[in-house]
């Protein structure tokens, strides 16, 4: 079977070797029935909150995690992966399974993928709500699977125009019909009409302007919203009409348990053919600019002046969803990455200090080069066709897994968000352009050191006088007649809030 990799670079995608186919929220008290637990009324707003993208992570681990870490630490949302069937693509000889199979689906049942069963979803939707983190699903609405035939992750036979079976049971299914009228693939990136009309690296391209499509497309996500679902990452939305996407979201049902309307952000990578702000309306927008921009700084040490933040892409801070990286830039456009070590860690703090944007805090495993590289795995399963099943993340005994939302400097951070949330910034001190602090109101104060030297920090702050514990880092700070006087770490930071 021919294969193809998908990861986002300068505004396209990539084709890869082939073409196939408050110190964080209350604890939720009573669980509903086959739903999602009832959090309390004080719950943080997940727009206010700090998400975490524990990419390739099983459903058991993920459940796992916001009992042991994230709820506890006070992150109030995990992006999980692709839970329906998807195409099952040997990579290798080797036996690896590329990661970007899971973004092509084989029809909509949950029932069985490498990262667990139906059950094991509903059992991480429910504990994590138990733990007062919502779930929000990788939803793929663009497209299918690519060229060729084969058997689905559960079992189902797909060829790229013949999905039959979409829910499991036999109901509704998609034929050549149900796909676009341009079965060409995009090679104008400058055209908005084949960008949304034509075949993304050859995959079968739905067409989500007719009603049936939408009628599938809008019974796979409420189902998911009825197992307590409580938002969406919504993939390669710019490939989708914006009207099409108001016709398929506007009939979202409320989030059971929580509340209100699924909480949605679309990866929309804009530039001047389709800009971002097109899809506002909808929902969030992921920010590549401010990406871009955030990385570049902090790998080049000249961080001061983002402090004065603009309106990255025309995108308002309540409209953009901000990230350090995320898993295609990793491999398609590494600017600042886990493998870039302190550096990459003082960056995803700042990101969480900053007002700007909802932030995401990309957490995966190690790649090694290798681009398509799937996840930490325990081999095939006899008798699942899901071909090798992804392994459980252990952040105690990490085994491939980078575990990056667990670093020191990052994992205190989600408290300082949520202590400082509706605070605008104020820039106190900096030092040259590699370092800078500033206040979060009275709630909070953060300074960062992109040098590879201590900083001995003697700033003006609006905290109350105190002793504060470092939410970026060891150890505790005092503030004694608004003056803080502190040792920055080398590629470190300080971060105090009232909320410790």
């Amino acid at each position: 079977m021919t294969t193809l990799r998908i990861g986002a670079v300068a505004g396209a995608l990539v084709l890869g070797a082939g073409l196939i186919a408050v110190s964080g929220p209350s604890t939720p008290t009573e669980a509903q029935p086959a739903a999602a637990a009832q959090p309390p009324q004080t719950q943080q707003a997940p727009e206010d909150g700090t998400i975490v993208h524990l990419f390739q992570w099983t459903w058991d681990a993920v459940a796992q995690e916001c009992t042991d870490f994230l709820g506890p630490e006070g992150f109030t949302g995990v992006q999980v992966s692709p839970p329906q069937e998807h195409v099952v693509v040997e990579y290798d000889e080797g036996g690896n399974y590329p990661w970007w199979q899971d973004y092509q689906p084989v029809s909509y049942q949950l029932d069985n993928t490498r990262r667990g069963t139906a059950d094991d979803f509903q059992d991480m939707v429910d504990t994590c709500a138990d733990n007062g983190v919502r779930i929000y699903v990788d939803a793929v609405v663009n497209h299918m699977t690519g060229p060729d035939s084969g058997t689905g992750s559960n079992g189902t036979e797909w060829s790229k125009y013949e999905h039959p079976d979409l829910f499991g049971d036999g109901e509704y299914g998609y034929g050549q019909n149900d796909f676009e009228p341009c079965f060409e693939e995009i090679t104008d990136w400058d055209d908005r009409g084949q960008v949304q009309d034509c075949e993304l690296l050859g995959l079968a391209d739905l067409d989500t302007g007719a009603d049936y499509v939408q009628e599938r497309l809008v019974q796979y996500l409420n189902g998911l919203i009825g197992m307590g679902v409580a938002g969406f990452r919504v993939d390669a939305t710019k490939h989708v009409q914006v009207e099409h996407v108001d016709a398929i979201f506007s009939q979202l049902d409320d989030v059971p348990g929580w509340g209100g309307q699924p909480h949605v952000y679309h990866e929309v990578i804009g530039d001047d053919t389709i800009p971002y702000t097109d899809y506002t309306d909808h929902g969030q927008i992921t920010n590549f600019d401010h990406h871009r921009d955030l990385s570049h700084s902090f790998a080049d040490g000249d961080i001061a002046d983002l402090t004065e933040m603009p309106d990255h892409g025309g995108l308002t801070s309540d409209e953009a969803v901000v990230f350090v990286d995320n898993h295609d830039s990793q491999r398609y456009e590494p600017i600042l990455t886990y493998a870039d070590g302190d550096r990459y860690y003082l960056a995803t703090a700042f990101l969480l200090a900053h007002p700007y944007g909802t932030p995401v805090v990309m957490s995966g495993y190690d790649f090694e080069g290798n681009d398509a590289e799937g996840p930490p795995s325990t081999g095939e399963e006899e008798g699942n066709p899901a071909g090798w099943l992804t392994e459980d993340a252990d952040c105690d005994n990490p085994s491939g897994w980078t575990c990056d939302h667990r670093d020191e400097a990052v994992a205190g951070m989600a408290g300082f968000r949520t202590a400082t949330a509706g605070n605008g910034l104020e820039e106190r001190t900096r030092d040259g352009e590699s370092r800078v602090a500033f206040d979060r109101g009275e709630d909070g104060f953060a300074a960062f050191n992109a040098t590879d030297s201590e900083w001995e920090l003697d700033s003006e702050t609006s905290l109350p006088d105190g002793e504060y514990p470092n939410a970026a880092g060891p150890g505790t700070v005092a503030v004694s007649g608004g003056q803080v006087q502190a040792t920055v770490p080398a590629d470190g930071a300080v971060a105090l809030h009232t909320g410790g």
